[in-house]
């Protein structure tokens, strides 16, 4: 009884384990897809960040700032616009130096301004330049800014990134199937000896493989749900920290991921359950103890 009570602990033991391996793989896997697919989301979100202040100067008439303003808004390459007055930018620079400058130097020195959010189309150094020309042809304007260096850095990184992720997602897949493997494996391998002794009693291999099957097909179905509830707690957090990327509107293609996840939990289970007991069918009884 003491040893049947080991054997059954031994037995659960190896199926947690098993399940919480092919979890965490999931997990990381479905990770993986969700910033394969929302990787144009991120990168347009990151580009239209990226704004180009227009200098005017002191004798532009507010009237004429707010329809030059306007003018901005009709423009193809402009997703949004911002002006900010000599009192805003001296407010603004305070808070960020935590001291107020003004007094300090006895009057305002900032000049009026109009910040301009880029179109992701537009937000690269060669259009941005082409923007720039354009816009010192006008005698209100006295200076156009923008940070070039940053603008190369932003697109330059976008690309490799998206590089880095879609081999990490490789090298991670290849290292789950070695790993589930693996799992499923050492958790075959106590059931070797019933194996090979329902193999020399006459069963068939279909008849041995059957409850192995069953088995793993659980296995990969229950952590394709765990992996997919862990995978929605993250998804959620970093919708509430980025809201701004409207994650849950492509609620399509997340549904395609969890299904996709619980599909790859079942096929990687199987094969590997196949794979570990053919070879134990296949190997020789004096084998069977090393």
């Amino acid at each position: 009884m003491r040893e049947d009570k080991q054997s059954v602990r031994r037995l659960q033991t190896s199926y947690i384990t098993t399940i919480v391996s092919i979890t965490l793989v999931l997990l990381l896997l479905g990770i993986m897809g969700f910033l394969i697919i929302n990787a144009r989301k991120i990168s347009v979100h990151v580009k239209e960040n990226i704004g180009i202040s227009i200098i005017l100067h002191e004798n532009v008439k507010e009237a004429d700032i707010l329809r030059m303003q306007k003018g901005f808004e009709t423009q193809s390459y402009v997703r949004s616009t911002r002006y900010i007055s000599k009192e805003q930018a001296a407010k603004e620079l305070q808070e960020d130096l935590g001291e107020d400058f003004v007094q300090f130097i006895g009057h305002n020195p900032l000049p009026v301004s109009i910040e301009i959010k880029l179109t992701a189309e537009y937000a690269n150094n060669d259009s941005i330049k082409a923007i720039e020309n354009r816009l010192k042809k006008s005698d209100q304007i006295k200076e156009v800014w923008y940070q070039k260096n940053l603008i190369a850095l932003v697109n330059d990184n976008i690309h490799k990134i998206s590089l880095i992720i879609l081999g990490f997602a490789l090298v991670l897949f290849f290292i789950s199937l070695v790993l589930i493997n693996n799992t499923i494996h050492l958790a075959i391998y106590s059931k070797r000896f019933l194996i090979k002794t329902m193999e020399l009693v006459g069963a068939t291999k279909q008849f041995i493989l059957a409850p192995f099957i069953r088995t793993g097909v659980f296995h990969g179905i229950i952590s394709g749900l765990i992996a997919i509830i862990l995978l929605s707690g993250i998804i959620y957090v970093g919708n509430n920290q980025f809201p701004e990327l409207h994650i849950f509107d492509n609620f399509t293609a997340i549904s395609i991921l969890y299904v996709f996840v619980i599909i790859l939990g079942v096929i990687i289970s199987l094969f590997s359950t196949l794979f570990a007991v053919n070879k134990y069918l296949k190997i020789n009884t004096d084998k069977l103890y090393f």
